[in-house]
């Protein structure tokens, strides 16, 4: 029920919003008490009474499984985002001024596209902190973080390798990338576009075309996003490339161009062991953006 537009709307509860995320995320309620340091039955009492303040069920539950509704899947996004909010507020006024250095590696991919926005942030919430960025192949990063030459890493990874130690921030489909209007998809042999070895995509990319005995060529290689676009929008050769980097200029090419499926991939974070307060700041700040983008498709 919609309340009358001349009262003020009901404020949401932060504890509850927790507490709906934390069941969103398990598809559990005894499980999301135990993380929120509830009762199943106290659990149960916040929801009832945040869908109570808003007129709709959040969750449909049978005997064996709790899953969103549309109405909590919408919720979920903003619920999310309040929480992060929230978390750099409260900053600002009770955590103390922490100084020092974080050594930060990140493949070039995501040192383009996420590391502009989440270095700005947290320059404007931890402005004693130096950021000291490495640009690397994931393998490289990782051998790094094994050395203790970087404090916090994100590396890429196929869906089949073991990540222990790992946090996994998202996984999405690779797919093949090929200039919009283009014709390199119908090549004999496949022109394709590469990275060198230890690539996730890369290694997903070549077991689809072994695996469909397809013919295929490497016409281009970069081990950076910039130049593998390139090659793809001048239409010399198509790309494994994850979802999210399709842009208004290229397509998605599947089966139906004659083309396999890749697969999947992750991208995750790994922490030193011993990290500092800085380096525990900046992973809190890494993690905000991924829940942002997981909602929005945004950094």
């Amino acid at each position: 029920m919609n309340a009358p537009l001349n009262h003020p709307l009901p404020l949401l509860d932060l504890d509850v919003l927790r507490t709906f995320v934390a069941i969103a995320e398990t598809g559990s309620f005894t499980t999301a008490a135990n993380a929120v340091f509830r009762t199943p039955s106290a659990v149960s009492m916040q929801i009832k009474k945040l869908e109570d303040i808003l007129g709709r069920s959040m969750f449909s539950r049978d005997a064996r499984s709790v899953a969103l509704t549309t109405d909590g899947e919408m919720l979920l996004g903003y619920a999310r985002r309040l929480l992060a909010v929230n978390r750099e507020a409260v900053s600002k006024f009770i955590v103390p001024d922490i100084t020092g250095v974080v050594r930060l590696g990140s493949p070039d991919d995501y040192g383009e596209r996420v590391l502009p926005h989440v270095l700005k942030r947290f320059a404007q919430t931890h402005p004693s902190i130096a950021v000291d960025v490495t640009i690397d192949q994931s393998v490289n990063l990782r051998r790094r973080m094994d050395d203790r030459a970087l404090d916090i890493t994100l590396v890429t990874n196929s869906y089949k390798n073991s990540m222990s130690g790992a946090e996994v921030l998202l996984t999405e489909p690779i797919v093949w990338a090929g200039a919009k209007g283009g014709c390199a998809h119908m090549r004999e042999p496949l022109p394709v576009s590469m990275w060198e070895e230890g690539c996730a995509w890369r290694a997903g990319a070549l077991e689809a075309l072994g695996r469909e005995g397809r013919n295929y060529r490497v016409a281009y290689m970069s081990a950076h996003t910039t130049g593998q676009r390139s090659a793809i929008l001048a239409d010399l050769a198509i790309a494994p490339l994850p979802k999210s980097f399709l842009g208004c200029d290229m397509v998605e090419l599947g089966p139906k161009d004659g083309l396999p499926e890749i697969g999947s991939y992750s991208l995750a974070m790994f922490i030193s062991p011993d990290a500092s307060a800085p380096v525990k700041a900046a992973a809190d700040h890494i993690r905000v953006a991924f829940e942002v983008f997981r909602e929005t498709g945004k950094f």
